[in-house]
């Protein structure tokens, strides 16, 4: 079973993506979603994500932390991250990209984009 692991201190954009990504749910995907980096770590041993959505600016740890702890400290290197930014600046994407990210998306974020992108990844049709 494919499992999605949404990483943001808004609430909002939390519950915007789940509710982007539910039609996958439907297909056999699993969501998850965590409210700041240290409990992303947690959630991200136990539960085992395909792919990570995860936000930059965070308190506590920011998303570029919590990629290179994923990526590099503990060796996770088949989880997609898909980092989520309102910062859309070149050094901002090269740092992410230096720390493991997979792929990089701006907020306001393309709907279209989150889903096709998933749909690449899970080799999952919903039309």
């Amino acid at each position: 079973m494919p499992k999605i692991l949404i990483v943001d201190d808004d609430f909002l954009i939390r519950n915007l993506l789940k509710q982007i990504l539910e039609p996958f749910e439907e297909k056999g995907v699993k969501l998850f979603v965590a409210d700041n980096g240290i409990v992303a770590i947690d959630k991200v041993k136990s539960e085992k994500p395909d792919i990570v959505f995860l936000d930059v600016m965070m308190p506590k740890m920011n998303g570029f932390e919590v990629c290179n702890i994923l990526k590099n400290d503990l060796d996770m290197k088949n989880i997609y991250i898909i980092m989520l930014t309102a910062k859309g600046q070149e050094l901002d994407k090269q740092k992410a990209v230096g720390m493991g990210a997979d792929f990089y998306v701006t907020k306001p974020f393309n709907i279209n984009e989150i889903i096709r992108k998933v749909s690449e990844l899970l080799n999952i049709n919903l039309s």
